[in-house]
């Protein structure tokens, strides 16, 4: 595309041209009034003055022109440029624009719409990048459709849930979608009744349960125009094992106080009925009792005692402690227990290990764990505690040589009233809370439980605890 400033450059010649050839004519014209004597003597002078003066009159003409042309031409075609590049999404694009060129409004225009433009594209380029962070953010997934029907959004969540990538989903309609049966279900209800709609989900991909709350809802323009429909997936797995915990829980509470109960109420009414007579009776039936009445105590303790650990301001009185001086009051403790079965133990401690804790507290997990493994072993067999430091934590262990637990049962291990053998649990007092203790201080000491077993071998319960610094 030629520029203005050629275009003026060629108008500027040929008017030029015109100008001098109708000044010869003129001329010629005006030769003719004088007498033919005076015209043929001095022809060739007039011709030669008159060819000297137009000549120099064109040039001035044409170097003014040409310069008054260049100035503003200039202008022009910069700006014509700086408008081709802005129209092709170049909004850095600038007209230059001289200190004294204060009249060149085209180009100080240009300038102002690509500043405006710029404006607008990175405000755009920063509401774009917010939305993508905040749909990318969420910790549920998003699932967004047109207003034909097809997929234009979605975030990482959906496709972590689904096993999807958003390659494979944009531009597809739902029905394209693996998605299960009750989701489509949701989402054609939304386009049909242009309502919204919440329903719960249940999935099973073959690795995991999830359980989802999926609402959907139309999305409304501000005219009220019809963009498409939006879905939310709650995931609300969690909840739902936490409301199965509180139920199992208020069963298993319930079942617990019954039986010593029962037995109680039952022996009273024994001893009421004329049991009481017969002194040999009456001191058996009292002594079963008192057994069940120390074992309601002992789980009316428990309870309030992990109740106590899992409320919020529940704070243990943390300091040095020499590990090898707990592991021996613990098995102090479980000493008469363990000579009943004639049981041994190994202490493996290495020499003046310790780590920042509760000394109660602490002494209260390991007599837990060893009780167990005095429980669940058989006569004769031997418990090994060790501890020692690995690279950047203490480690603290338990074996037994008892029963073992199956992998199956190992997840719910840790669970309130979980027992692996419950016939065995209640001969020996337990509750069926110890672990769920042992779990939750050693929590408070900001450490963690391991447990590893073999059906028949044993079982390992490891303690990770932070070393003293």
């Amino acid at each position: 595309m030629k520029s203005l400033h050629t275009r003026l450059v060629v108008a500027n010649a040929v008017m030029l041209f015109i100008l001098l050839t109708g000044l010869g004519l003129v001329l010629g014209q005006f030769f003719q009034f004088f007498p033919r004597e005076v015209h043929e003597v001095h022809e060739e002078k007039y011709i030669l003055f008159l060819v000297i003066v137009l000549s120099i009159a064109g040039l001035l003409y044409f170097f003014v022109s040409y310069r008054v042309f260049r100035q503003y031409s200039k202008s022009i075609d910069q700006a014509s440029a700086t408008a081709v590049r802005i129209a092709g999404g170049d909004y850095l694009a600038r007209t230059p624009i001289a200190e004294q060129e204060t009249n060149n409004v085209l180009g100080i225009s240009i300038n102002q719409i690509a500043r405006n433009l710029q404006e607008v594209s990175i405000l755009r380029s920063m509401e774009k990048e917010r939305l993508k962070t905040l749909v990318e953010s969420m910790g549920s997934g998003l699932l967004m459709f047109g207003r034909e029907g097809s997929v234009n959004l979605l975030n990482g969540v959906f496709e972590k849930t689904f096993g999807v990538t958003s390659a494979e989903v944009i531009g597809k309609t739902f029905k394209e979608i693996e998605l299960p049966a009750d989701i489509k279900d949701l989402i054609e209800d939304v386009f049909m009744t242009e309502q919204a709609h919440e329903k719960h989900v249940r999935i099973d991909n073959g690795h995991a349960v999830y359980h989802l709350s999926v609402y959907g809802a139309p999305v409304i323009g501000r005219h009220g125009n019809w963009l498409g429909i939006i879905i939310v997936m709650h995931n609300i797995t969690e909840l739902i094992r936490l409301e199965e915990v509180r139920k199992d829980f208020v069963a298993n509470v319930s079942h617990e106080l019954r039986t010593p109960i029962t037995s109680i109420k039952g022996f009273a009414e024994t001893l009421l009925d004329g049991a009481l007579e017969s002194p040999e009776v009456a001191r058996e039936f009292l002594g079963i009792v008192l057994k069940e009445s120390d074992r309601l105590k002992l789980l009316v303790d428990d309870l309030l005692e992990l109740s106590g650990i899992e409320q919020e301001g529940f704070q243990i009185s943390l300091q040095p402690i020499e590990l090898s001086s707990v592991m021996e009051d613990a098995i102090k403790i479980v000493s008469g227990a363990m000579e009943r079965k004639r049981m041994t133990v190994q202490l493996q401690n290495e020499a003046g290990l310790k780590v920042l804790a509760d000394r109660d507290r602490f002494i209260q997990v390991m007599v837990n764990l060893l009780t167990n493994a005095v429980n669940y072993s058989k006569e004769e067999t031997t418990i090994t505690v060790a501890a020692e430091k690995r690279e950047n934590e203490v480690i603290i262990q338990v074996k037994d040589q008892g029963i073992g637990i199956s992998p199956v049962e190992l997840p719910r291990l840790f669970e309130r009233f979980y027992r692996v053998d419950r016939a065995r649990s209640r001969e020996s007092g337990g509750t069926g809370l110890g672990l769920a203790i042992v779990k939750h201080l050693i929590e408070a000491h900001h450490g963690y439980v391991t447990v590893h077993s073999e059906v028949g071998v044993g079982t390992t319960f490891t303690i990770h605890l932070p070393p003293l610094q």
